[in-house]
């Protein structure tokens, strides 16, 4: 077995080699197309030129060299920068569509110019999805004069930007946006009863940054538009209360990797004795019981400067995988109203989903598609599975001397943070630089203060201070800088040696470069990875280490803590299968983690596929391509929407509760399937009943004062926010003994044999 696997693995790398090879011999055409002797005005017309040529049809892989040639001249005249041949090799391959791994500091922005060049010349239009606001912003000023010179115009979206300037920014040539800002855009189109309301024209050509950030960790995160917000009741408060008085296995069980809590019987009868509700199962106690369990869930499972903070009297959730305030996200509406109600505080619930989409299906619409990352390799498979994205790996500019450690692990935590505070200071007195990775809000202030207790001054980026998140990092790699940061992922900003300055680069060199330290190990290999990779740029040297304590999250959740028995000591282990050990249980997370995305897929595709139908029918309405007076196009799209409203509500509480039918040896994917499909199967004649109705009460009139009269218009103000996916995940199949009997015992048996209690 291991013979045939290194067989492929030798083919595969054969294949990768050969790849390469061609890259680099069409690099070197490009690098031979020299334009040195032409002045500013030849430049320009052959710009022209190409953009006639790909007008009429000509091939854009045929215009690539003279393309590619062009950009690397012009930005050494307006920018002052050379590419570098791997830049240009990965150019080429996100041009052919691949998602291109291209390590920290290598320069993913200026390689991302030449295809987004190219493709602009069809004057359909690029985007440059990119992972947040001060990104895109950056990345449209600092390449724009590129864009301009060559005659094409290049503009970035910003949040709250008034209608007219988005409509400007994405009518430019290349677009700079993030992510979740074009998909609550495009979310905004889909309910817009106008043309001269919605932003976006066809889309063409996207290149993903950040795009393991992007197409796996938030992929299936929902983005959701509503109408006006309500309150939640003080309903939410008492069952706050109740949760507070429940304890673990006494009345609730956790599932095997703590992702789920279940009432179980003694939990169930406690509760019903304290709500005098009766037998919690009982169909009328549905709605009591599900707000009950989301009590549960933020009690038992969400800790404060973990999964969220509180400032400003507001709940505002941490996203797991940058560490940072997760802007505009909320957990559904019944999770963040018993979230609200644990920490005291009235919660604003999302009101009327209008329209949802995940980021996955979002991007699926780009007709092509590339991206870029510094870690990509080790969730190849899971692009090849999700996108049919070949993931190339473009050699360094320059050859990576970073060091990287083994890991240093500890018993228990309080070892751990001593060791970390001790190291600290040690390399903190050479004048090093030192960025610090923590896993949490809660652990980068308990670091913080035992560096304060030692005199190590440091800068703290996290959760709490993240709108000065740039300019702590780009200072990371000053003389003497230490920098505490809740995980790297997404960050974006180069971390150079000296801060930039040459004379303090090299003496900051001489001290062994940047020095990285890990608090934790990650679920995912790739988010270690990113934070190795903020050392060691383009050929400087640099250091890394990870100190690990096998009382952290990711040790106890698998049971790794259990080999030391109990026993507490102050040095590292030495254990070398303790290392092994590690390193697999991060691979069988990620390997988790996939099929969750996975199965997470299952529920969401259907959904995407119906309202891909529906949404094909309102768009020829709105543009008039069927054939319909203003009238019957008014009330056809107020009734398309509120019936998809009306579904998307229904669909919401069966994703509720719907892996309760594995509790009756159902699947529950197959249900869910079966029940939204008859459920979208009753939409078209909902739609033509109520409009018919409404044609016959508006009497043929035209006048849309009328229309406003009987309601058809849109809401008078909406919202969008994120859904958190980490709840969808966790809700799954998987219940304790104990859970599956309190369910059929009171479920069940209580009204066959007329039992009140046991």
């Amino acid at each position: 077995m291991n013979r045939a696997v290194k067989w492929m693995q030798k083919l595969k790398d054969r294949d990768t080699e050969n790849q390469l090879q061609a890259y680099q011999a069409q690099a070197a055409l490009i690098r031979a197309r020299s334009y040195v002797a032409w002045d500013d005005g030849q430049l320009q017309a052959e710009s022209r030129r190409l953009q006639q040529e790909a007008k009429s049809g000509t091939s854009l892989d045929e215009l690539l060299v003279d393309a590619y040639a062009l950009v690397c001249e012009v930005a050494k005249r307006t920018l002052g920068l050379q590419p570098y041949e791997v830049q240009i090799m990965a150019a080429i391959a996100l041009h052919e569509g691949k998602l291109i791994e291209q390590h920290t500091g290598e320069g993913k922005t200026l390689s991302a110019v030449m295809p987004a060049y190219l493709n602009a010349l069809t004057v359909e239009g690029v985007h440059v999805l990119t992972f947040n606001d001060y990104l895109a912003h950056r990345d449209a000023e600092w390449m724009g004069p590129i864009y301009r010179f060559l005659g094409l115009t290049a503009s970035s979206v910003q949040a709250g930007m008034p209608l007219p300037e988005k409509q400007e920014a994405y009518a430019a040539d290349i677009t700079y946006v993030t992510a979740k800002e074009a998909g609550f855009d495009y979310l905004r189109d889909t309910i817009a009863l106008d043309v001269e309301d919605t932003v976006h024209r066809p889309f063409h050509y996207v290149i993903v940054d950040e795009a393991d950030s992007l197409l796996l960790d938030e992929a299936r995160v929902p983005l959701v538009i509503a109408g006006e917000s309500g309150t939640s009741g003080s309903s939410d408060l008492n069952l706050a209360e109740i949760a507070r008085q429940l304890e673990p296995l006494e009345h609730y069980d956790f599932d095997e990797s703590k992702r789920n809590v279940y009432l179980n019987e003694a939990g169930s009868a406690t509760v019903e004795a304290l709500l005098e509700c009766g037998n919690l199962y009982e169909t009328h106690n549905s709605s009591l019981l599900s707000a009950l369990n989301c009590a549960l869930h933020v009690e038992a499972l969400l800790k404060k400067d973990v999964d969220y903070i509180v400032r400003d009297d507001r709940i505002e959730l941490i996203d797991e995988y940058t560490g940072r305030v997760a802007e505009n996200r909320h957990l559904p509406d019944r999770l963040q109203a018993a979230l609200a109600a644990k920490e005291g505080l009235q919660s604003q619930t999302g009101g009327t989903i209008l329209g949802t989409i995940t980021l996955h299906h979002f991007i699926d619409l780009y007709p092509r598609m590339c991206g870029m990352t510094a870690t990509a390799h080790a969730a190849a498979l899971e692009f090849a599975d999700g996108y049919e994205l070949e993931v190339v790996q473009i050699p360094p500019n320059r050859p990576n001397i970073r060091i990287d450690h083994p890991r240093r692990i500890y018993t228990h935590k309080a070892a751990k943070l001593k060791a970390l505070a001790h190291e600290i200071s040690s390399i903190h007195r050479t004048g090093r630089p030192i960025l610090i990775g923590t896993s949490s809000v809660e652990e980068s202030d308990t670091l913080a203060e035992a560096l304060a207790a030692a005199d190590v001054p440091c800068h703290v980026l996290n959760a709490k201070n993240d709108a000065e998140e740039a300019g702590i990092i780009a200072r990371a790699g000053e003389i003497g800088a230490v920098t505490v940061s809740t995980n790297m992922a997404g960050r974006g900003v180069d971390i150079r040696l000296g801060g930039g300055e040459p004379t303090q680069a090299e003496a900051v060199a001489k001290l062994g470069g940047l020095y990285v330290i890990g608090t934790h190990v990650n679920e995912s290999v790739r988010i270690d990875d990113q934070l190795r990779g903020r050392a060691g740029r383009q050929g400087d040297p640099g250091a890394s280490v990870f100190f690990v304590s096998l009382e952290d999250e990711l040790p106890v959740q698998y049971g790794i803590d259990t080999w030391v028995r109990g026993l507490k000591q102050a040095e590292a282990l030495e254990d070398p299968a303790l290392q092994n050990k590690i390193s697999h249980i991060q691979r069988v997370a990620m390997t988790q983690n996939f099929e969750i995305r996975k199965e997470l897929n299952s529920y969401s595709d259907m959904v995407e596929d119906q309202r891909r139908l529906l949404y094909a029918e309102r768009l020829a309405i709105l543009h008039g391509r069927q054939s319909m007076s203003p009238t019957e196009q008014r009330v056809r799209l107020f009734y398309i929407d509120a019936c998809w409203a009306d579904h998307l509500a229904y669909v919401s509480y069966l994703r509720e509760g719907i892996h309760l039918e594995s509790l009756a040896s159902r699947n529950p994917i197959d249900e869910f399937h079966a029940q939204i499909t008859e459920a979208y199967e009753q939409i078209p004649d909902t739609i033509q009943q109520e409009s018919e109705a409404m044609l016959n009460k508006l009497g043929g009139s035209t006048d849309p004062a009328d229309w406003e009269a009987f309601g058809l218009k849109s809401p008078t103000s909406t919202r969008t926010y994120i859904i958190s996916d980490q709840y969808l995940q966790n809700k799954r199949s998987s219940w304790t003994p104990m859970t599956v009997m309190a369910y059929w015992m009171r479920k069940i048996a209580r009204p066959i044999f007329n039992l009140s209690k046991y």
